[in-house]
């Protein structure tokens, strides 16, 4: 596979995921063709389904004649297809490996958390939930103090796979804050947690592609009302 074969992106601002996929390919300096699926209207592109005919949602890469699904499989293939500076993944294998791991974490256990809560049918259930989602967001915070060395980022000093891997609650927490009233990203348990997120959605590989609270959360009425 050549680094110059076409590059396009199925993405929706309205997914969380697909800011992976954005800050990924801008930290690597990759053109790439961005094609916004109109999922808030359930309507999916032949591409798309073409694409990621098994799980047909965004986001999708595709370079040349192949298509990577799933936003950490983008993240990690773009980092190993554009090999230059930066790097993405850490260069030992046991860090590389801790990281793997700690997304995953937050793609199961803190996304699973996000979702208990915007679906809890009663207070008794809602209360639970947020529970559960602060005591995954202690855990993160612990991993941020622990790897980050006071540098600002999970990896560091620079953006790293553990970074973008955890920018995708930062949107789904905003708007569950705004719509339960109840603060999550708190400066007693999450004080590192407060100043990365505001350092990463500062960031110039960031900014561009990720919406404010605010859209987020006009994003997110606008999908529910046509459900």
């Amino acid at each position: 596979m050549a680094q110059n074969d076409t590059v396009k992106l199925l993405g929706s601002k309205s997914s969380p995921f697909s800011l992976r996929a954005r800050v990924a390919l801008h930290l690597k300096s990759v053109k790439y063709e961005y094609l916004e699926e109109p999922d808030v209207l359930k309507a999916k592109s032949e591409l798309l389904l073409k694409s990621n005919p098994i799980y047909k949602k965004v986001p999708v890469l595709i370079h040349g004649d192949i298509s990577i699904c799933e936003s950490l499989s983008i993240v990690q293939y773009v980092d190993e297809a554009w090999p230059s500076e930066p790097t993405i993944l850490p260069s030992l294998p046991k860090d590389r490996a801790a990281a793997r791991f700690w997304a995953q974490y937050v793609d199961d256990k803190c996304f699973e958390s996000v979702d208990a809560v915007a679906g809890a049918k009663d207070d008794e259930g809602r209360m639970a939930a947020a529970g559960k989602l602060m005591e995954c967001l202690v855990t993160v915070e612990d991993v941020f103090q622990k790897n980050s060395k006071g540098l600002g980022f999970f990896g560091g000093e620079n953006i790293g796979y553990l970074d973008i891997a955890c920018a995708a609650i930062l949107g789904p927490v905003s708007v569950i804050e705004v719509f339960s009233g109840v603060k999550f990203l708190r400066q007693e348990t999450t004080p590192g947690l407060i100043q990365w997120a505001e350092r990463f959605r500062a960031h110039e590989a960031v900014k561009p592609y990720m919406p404010t609270v605010e859209e987020f959360v006009a994003l997110a009425k606008q999908k529910f009302s046509v459900q």
